[in-house]
């Protein structure tokens, strides 16, 4: 087991593991506890009972953080004609087609979403082995597969997180930096996990979350007390 670095030991020491701690809360001591040299970023895992496996319990889809997420998230846009012309005037960083997929399957990956209009997805599904392991490839369910890429351009830079369960039954998704106000990080927390407690399937029986915990880039976990949300 890796030895613990003293920042780590000393943040441990200000969080009661034994304790489930109310969101404004929980946010305040992450900041407070938060060592890194950098803006962090401040994320929630959730872990719920549901089984991936099953069709109808693959929980994914995207919601946009009022407050976004303090990172500037670079798009790239699959689109021809009319189309491509719209996505450069909404602000894409990167538009094209063929030349694209070239791009990519040489090594090109300076791009954080990928967004593509229904026509161009036979195109774009050559890349599928190489977008889907790092979760880029465009999926009708978070909004990046459609013919209004003006709207699927401006709630990515506005802060639109996707979120989805792994095969363990976890989902984890930003809600911000540690430079933002407490409040802002509290309602970011909010409407995810609003987003989450809709998403529930009907199949899921049983306690849906089971876990919620709140972190920094380097920091501890903190529980969430669920109640208190």
């Amino acid at each position: 087991m890796a030895k613990k670095s003293k920042k780590m030991q000393d943040a441990l020491k200000k969080v009661d593991t034994t304790k489930a701690y109310p969101v404004a809360e929980a946010v305040a001591l992450a900041k407070e506890i938060n060592f890194a040299k950098f803006d962090a970023t401040v994320e929630v895992a959730y872990k719920l009972n549901v089984d991936p496996k099953k069709a109808d319990q693959q929980i994914r889809g995207a919601v946009v953080l009022p407050n976004g997420t303090g990172k500037t998230q670079t798009v790239l846009v699959f689109a021809k004609g009319e189309k491509a012309k719209e996505a450069e005037a909404a602000g894409a960083d990167f538009v094209g087609d063929d030349d694209m997929v070239a791009k990519i399957q040489g090594g090109w990956f300076d791009f954080d979403v990928v967004v593509a209009t229904p026509d161009m997805m036979a195109t774009v599904g050559k890349l599928g082995r190489v977008l889907g392991p790092k979760g880029l490839m465009p999926n009708p369910k978070t909004g990046t597969v459609t013919m209004d890429v003006t709207k699927a351009i401006e709630e990515v830079k506005a802060g639109k997180v996707t979120y989805r369960v792994d095969k363990a039954g976890n989902v984890h998704v930003p809600i911000g930096k540690v430079s933002f106000d407490d409040a802002k990080l509290v309602e970011n927390f909010n409407t995810i996990n609003e987003t989450l407690v809709k998403a529930k399937p009907a199949t899921a029986k049983g306690q849906y979350i089971k876990n919620i915990s709140m972190t920094t880039t380097f920091g501890p976990g903190i529980h969430v007390e669920q109640s208190a949300i």
